[in-house]
C-alpha cells in the first residue's frame, strides 16, 4: 500500500519486473501458482503454469495503490494517512487547528496537556479508517467500499474544524449561542471545500462531490436518536441507504456515545496529562460487528466486552473530573472569558468583532489561540481591561474558590438564590459583589442515562443476533447514578488572606441563612480535586 502509480504505470512496472527478473526460466516447474507482492508502487496476483516448457502468466488482478503520507504519531504510532486526506490537512482551514489547544484552559493546570486539535484530528480520521477495514474483513457482506471508508474518514479529520480558541471554552462560554461546534465545522467544511476546490480532488477517488459532501457532513453531525434515519436524515441515506446506517455511529456516535472520536481524546489526553488508560479500544476494533435491528444496521459490540465499555465511559468522567473541570482549570477558563468578553469589540478581525467572526468562515480562519497573546501584548488603551485580567493568569493571581455546594436538587436555586443575593446583598456589603458561581456537571456523556443501555451487543453462539446487556448482568459495583452536579463559588477580589477570609465568612453566612441543611465544601478541606498536578501543588505552596 504504498506508491504513486496509475494503473497502466502500476501493471507497465510490474511487467517490467516480471522480464528484468526473468522469472520465465525460473526452476520448480510443479508450482502452478505464483503471487508477486509489492513491485514498484503496485500490486497483483498473477497466475504462472507452465505449458511447453514455457512459463505463461495471466495477470488476474491489479491494483494500483496510491501514495500514502506517513504520519508517527505518539499514540497510534505510524499512520498511512490517504492522498486526499492530505489534501483535506494541507489547507488553512486545516492547519489552523495546530494553534488551539485540545484541552483549553487546562495546560494552566497540566503542563503535559500542550496537544492541539490538529494531532487529535488526524488520529480520528486514521482510527475510522481502521476501524472499517476490521469490519471489512470480518463482513465482506456489508459492502463497505474505499469511497464510503474515504468519506468516513474525511468527516473524522474535519469533525472540530469550528472549535475556536481554547476549545469549548470559545463556543460554550464566549459564544453560547453556537449551541453545538459540529455547526460551526459544517460551515467550516463548506469554506475550505470551496475555496480550496477539493471538489476536483475527490473526483479523483471516484467521490461524487453533490452526494457525498453531504454525507460527509452528516456523518460530522452525526445520527440523530431517532430509530428513524430515513426522516432524520433523507439526503444521506438516499446515497448509502439503510443497510450503511451504522456509518454514522463511526465518528459521532449519538445512540451510544462509542465512536473513534471518543478513542483518540480518551487515549491522547491520558497521554498528556500522565494519567494511567485502562481501557483499551483496540479490543473493541476485534470485537465489533454490524447487525440489522428492524430494518437499519448498527455497529454491535461481543457481549463479553460489556466492562470494557464501562471502563471507557469511567475514564471519560475521571477525565473530566480531574482535568477538564479542576477547580483551577475552571477559574482560568472563566477569566479567559472575562478577557475576551472585554476585548470582544476592540479587536478586529477582517472589520469584524470577535463574537462576530463565527458567521464569517474567512475572518473566523484567521482566529486561532493567538489572540491570548494579541491581547497580552497589546499597548491598545481599550484592551486594558482584558490584558490586566490576563496578566494575572500569567502571575498566577487568578480568582479563588470559596467552596462547593454538592446538591443536585438545589443547584439551579442557589445559581438564583446566588446572583439575587449579590445584587442585594452588595448594597450592605460592597465585597459580595466580587462572588461569583459555575455550574459543575459530571456524566457518562449522556447527561442522566447510562450509556450502556443503548449499546447493542452479540454472544458468540448467535453473533447476527443483537441484544441488550443490563447493568446488573455486568456487574452490581456500577455506579446507581450516571451523574452529578455541583455548584463552585469563587471569588473575584483582591488574593490576599484577609480579603478570601472575610469572603469565605459573607459567603457561609449567607449560605446558612438559606440554606441550613446544606453542607458547603471547602477546597482546602480535601474535598475536591486531591490529585492535582504537582505544579500546581507548588504555585499553591508559594
Amino acid at each position: 500500500n504504498s506508491g504513486h502509480f496509475s494503473y497502466r504505470a502500476g501493471l507497465h512496472h510490474t511487467l517490467h519486473y516480471i522480464n528484468s527478473n526473468n522469472i520465465h526460466s525460473m526452476s520448480n516447474p510443479t508450482c502452478p501458482l505464483w503471487t508477486c507482492g509489492l513491485m514498484a508502487g503496485a500490486w497483483c496476483w498473477i497466475l504462472l503454469f507452465k505449458s511447453s516448457n514455457q512459463i505463461i502468466f495471466i495477470i488476474t488482478g491489479v491494483r494500483c495503490s496510491v501514495f500514502f503520507q506517513v504520519f508517527n504519531d505518539p499514540i497510534h504510532g505510524h499512520m498511512e494517512i490517504h492522498p486526499l486526506l492530505v489534501k483535506f490537512i494541507d489547507t488553512p482551514q486545516f492547519q489552523r487547528l495546530r494553534n488551539i489547544k485540545q484541552l483549553g484552559p487546562v495546560y494552566y493546570v497540566y503542563p503535559g496537556a500542550s496537544h492541539n486539535r490538529f494531532e487529535h484530528s488526524i488520529g480520528v480520521a486514521h482510527l475510522a479508517g481502521q476501524f472499517l477495514q476490521a469490519l471489512r474483513d470480518r463482513q465482506q457482506k456489508l459492502g463497505i467500499t474505499d469511497e464510503d471508508i474515504l468519506c468516513v474518514q474525511i468527516a473524522g479529520l474535519c469533525h472540530d474544524l469550528g472549535h475556536g480558541p481554547f476549545s469549548h471554552l470559545f463556543d460554550g462560554r464566549f459564544i453560547p449561542e453556537v449551541k453545538k461546534h459540529e455547526d460551526a465545522s459544517i460551515m467550516m467544511f463548506d469554506h475550505m471545500v470551496e475555496v480550496n476546490k477539493l471538489e476536483e480532488e475527490m473526483k479523483e477517488y471516484k467521490l461524487v462531490p453533490d452526494e457525498d459532501l453531504e454525507f460527509i457532513k452528516q456523518l460530522i453531525v452525526g445520527r440523530p436518536r431517532s430509530e428513524n434515519v430515513s426522516q432524520s436524515l433523507p439526503h444521506t441515506t438516499s446515497g448509502r441507504g439503510k443497510d450503511k446506517s451504522f456509518l454514522y455511529e463511526i465518528v459521532a456516535n449519538k445512540t451510544s456515545g462509542i465512536d473513534v472520536d471518543k478513542w483518540d481524546y480518551l487515549a491522547r489526553d491520558c497521554h498528556h496529562l500522565g494519567i494511567p488508560m485502562s481501557f483499551d479500544y483496540h479490543r473493541l476494533l476485534m470485537f465489533a460487528r454490524v447487525c440489522k435491528v428492524k430494518e437499519q444496521t448498527y455497529i454491535c459490540i461481543r457481549d463479553k466486552e460489556a466492562a470494557n465499555l464501562y471502563d471507557m465511559f469511567h475514564r471519560r468522567f475521571s477525565l473530566h473530573k480531574i482535568a477538564c473541570q479542576h477547580r483551577v482549570s475552571n477559574i482560568i477558563a472563566y477569566m479567559i472569558t472575562e478577557a475576551l468578553l472585554e476585548a470582544n469589540e476592540h479587536i478586529k478581525i477582517d472589520g469584524l468583532k470577535l463574537s462576530e467572526t463565527i458567521h464569517d468562515m474567512s475572518s473566523y480562519t484567521k482566529l486561532t489561540g493567538h489572540v491570548f497573546d494579541q491581547i497580552l501584548n497589546s499597548s491598545d488603551d481599550n484592551l486594558k481591561g482584558a490584558k490586566e485580567i490576563l496578566n494575572k493568569i500569567v502571575h498566577r493571581q487568578i480568582y479563588k474558590c470559596l467552596g462547593k455546594i454538592p446538591s443536585k436538587v438545589v443547584t439551579q436555586l442557589c445559581t438564583f438564590g446566588l446572583e439575587m443575593a449579590v445584587l442585594y446583598e452588595s448594597r450592605k456589603q460592597p465585597e459580595f459583589i466580587y462572588i461569583s458561581s459555575c455550574v459543575v456537571t459530571l456524566d457518562y456523556g449522556m447527561k442522566g442515562e447510562n450509556p450502556i443501555d443503548n449499546v447493542y451487543f452479540y454472544s458468540k453462539k448467535n453473533p447476527d443476533k443483537p441484544k441488550r446487556i443490563s447493568k446488573e448482568q455486568v456487574s452490581k459495583l456500577l455506579p446507581a447514578d450516571f451523574n452529578e452536579t455541583f455548584l463552585r463559588v469563587y471569588w473575584k477580589g483582591e488574593p490576599d488572606d484577609a480579603s478570601l477570609e472575610r469572603a469565605k465568612e459573607i459567603f457561609n453566612q449567607w449560605c446558612a441563612r438559606n440554606f441550613p441543611l446544606l453542607q458547603v465544601i471547602d477546597p482546602e478541606d480535601g474535598g475536591e480535586d486531591e490529585a492535582e498536578p504537582a505544579e500546581q501543588q507548588q504555585v499553591e505552596q508559594q
